[in-house]
């Protein structure tokens, strides 16, 4: 008989594993595997009884992914482990489940850290499947770009090896295709020797959004590829006073001077009136934020878009779309650098051109229909509009229409061929879904 755990409404621990971050799922059974073996048993069940598979890592997928209703969850929280395969190449390896919380703490031990999500509790799979944009992306690139091999149960029950020399096309469709070709189970990652960053946050008065996010944009144009930032609105709320905040992340050598971090620091020192600011050396553990929960009732709906200029147009809109019905937080993450250096055709995240990605986010009861949630994002429309793609990080939705936005047609082409390869049945279909090719071309508009 088999050991593994499993769960049924009414269990001790199901509610939790029932749970993500934007809702809660009501999945006929949560499996909690612990080895490969366990994964295989748990897939393999659901696909012979008929039953959706969820794939839970940290639940913090913004679509709902991660849970169902009616379905199989598997929730990968006991493939947490962090373990150092080559100390000399720096070369770790990571379970699924772990968060980038228990990463970052582990790393840092040896003086290293991985560019990874911006929350303690987001889970390794998910941020990774999606491409993997963090507080290194400018000097390191995306978290995909430092993996170099990955163990995966596919919807046969296999449990394959992706690398670069071995089963290549599933390795292309794992960096950025999300959970579309199985469950991973672990990662081997080639981690970065730097353990201290400078990082701060700067709170403003918000006076003209728009002036202050062109005025941060020419800054981080200027800015060396250390540094990394984001501009965020805050949303407004009756008797708060407005603010904006910019949150910075420089990444330089072990042997960087001080000077350096602050000379990188300072223009985004002089953007408007600063009520505060909190900047100074840290570890890349101390750096990672515990995620902002709605309470019950409530549900956090995001948005984004890549834009291949941050031009006066998408400063313009994205201000406006601050000023929408409901409370509407606008945050804007500079790219460029290491990112950039990827060609587009390397990984399934194809949009490497892409100049800053934004992010339109409100809250709104957990019974509104997705008519409401559109009215209450108000003017994300025009800022989408200016848009070249979306990174499913953190896209809220996961319409055709997000999915066509997320990959274009060449690279969606090749994802359904890959997924034809190793999901012909779409057994993995609870994500950005790319459906498995046919015999004609596949096409995400068709």
């Amino acid at each position: 008989m088999s050991s593994i755990e499993t769960l049924r409404p009414g269990d001790d621990g199901y509610d939790e594993s029932a749970r993500v971050l934007v809702g809660t799922g009501s999945p006929a059974v949560v499996v909690r595997p612990r080895t490969a073996d366990e994964v295989a048993e748990a897939v393999t069940g659901a696909v012979r009884d008929g039953s959706t598979i969820a794939v839970r890592s940290g639940g913090h997928s913004m679509a709902g992914h991660g849970t169902n209703d009616g379905g199989t969850v598997i929730d990968l929280r006991h493939l947490d482990s962090v373990e150092v395969l080559d100390a000399d190449r720096r070369l770790v390896r990571v379970g699924a489940g772990a968060t980038w919380a228990k990463v970052a703490a582990a790393l840092s031990s040896y003086g290293w850290s991985l560019t990874s999500g911006d929350t303690t509790s987001v889970g390794v799979g998910g941020l990774t499947l999606g491409g993997g944009v963090g507080w290194m992306v400018r000097k390191h690139g995306l978290t995909i770009d430092h993996l170099a091999s990955a163990r995966v149960v596919t919807a046969d029950g296999r449990l394959l090896t992706a690398s670069e020399t071995e089963n290549p096309d599933l390795f292309w469709a794992l960096r950025g295709g999300g959970g579309n070709l199985g469950v991973v189970v672990d990662f081997d990652f080639v981690a970065h020797d730097t353990a201290t960053v400078h990082f701060g946050t700067i709170t403003y008065e918000l006076d003209d959004a728009a002036r202050m996010l062109t005025l941060w944009r020419d800054a981080m144009r200027a800015a060396p590829e250390e540094l990394s930032s984001t501009f965020a609105l805050v949303p407004r709320f009756p008797g708060a006073p407005p603010t904006a905040v910019v949150l910075a992340c420089y990444a330089g050598a072990k042997d960087a001077s001080a000077d350096e971090a602050d000379a990188a620091f300072e223009p985004l020192l002089e953007l408007g009136t600063v009520r505060d600011a909190d900047i100074a050396d840290r570890t890349y553990a101390e750096i990672l934020e515990e995620p902002q929960v709605p309470p019950p009732g409530i549900r956090f709906n995001s948005r984004d878009t890549m834009v291949a200029q941050l031009d006066d147009a998408v400063i313009e809109a994205a201000a406006a779309a601050h000023q929408g019905p409901a409370p509407t937080a606008i945050a804007v993450r500079f790219l460029g650098g290491a990112f950039a250096r990827v060609p587009a055709d390397a990984t399934a995240f194809a949009h490497r051109d892409a100049e800053a990605m934004v992010l339109g986010a409100v809250f709104t009861p957990d019974t509104a229909t997705d008519a409401e949630v559109e009215a209450a994002l108000g003017g994300w429309a025009a800022v989408a509009a200016l848009g070249t793609g979306t990174y499913i990080g953190f896209q809220g939705a996961s319409t055709d229409a997000d999915v066509a936005a997320a990959y274009p047609p060449e690279t969606y082409a090749r994802l359904a061929e890959v997924k034809r390869t190793y999901d012909p049945d779409n057994v993995f279909r609870l994500n950005h879904n790319v459906e498995p090719a046919t015999t004609e071309r596949a096409d995400p508009a068709a």
